[in-house]
């Protein structure tokens, strides 16, 4: 481990127990309310879809539009987009497949990367 990983290690150990302020009470959370079959819950079937996009239909979406004369571009509904748009934002699950696996091999690329970008800066100073 290099100097410059130990020191962002310590780092990242103060800012995760550094204390925190929090607007809620520090009591225990309130017990959820006990179910019951009276009907009155609505079924998976019955419950609306969860909106993926952020903005709603026909939103002028500023910024995107960077050509002059073209119209403003507005937002279109969910369903109008590729269902692999809603998960480019999800991590890469990496398979663990053992030693020489490809979980292995990224893993050893990306520390591999961080000692270079380490020795680099420590050229620098």
């Amino acid at each position: 481990m290099s100097l410059v990983q130990a020191v962002r290690q310590q780092l990242r150990l103060n800012a995760f127990w550094a204390p925190r302020r929090c607007l809620a009470s520090q009591s225990a959370p309130a017990a959820a309310p006990a179910q019951t079959d009276s009907g009155n819950a609505p079924s998976k079937a019955e419950l609306p879809a969860l909106a993926q996009s952020c903005c709603t239909e026909n939103t002028v979406l500023v910024g995107v539009n960077y050509l002059k004369g073209q119209p403003e571009v507005l937002a279109l509904a969910d369903d109008a987009y590729p269902p692999w748009l809603w998960t480019l934002l999800q991590p890469k699950h990496i398979p663990d497949d053992g030693p020489g696996g490809i979980g292995e091999k990224i893993r050893l690329r990306k520390a591999n990367r961080q000692a270079i970008r380490d020795s680099n800066f420590m050229k620098t100073q």
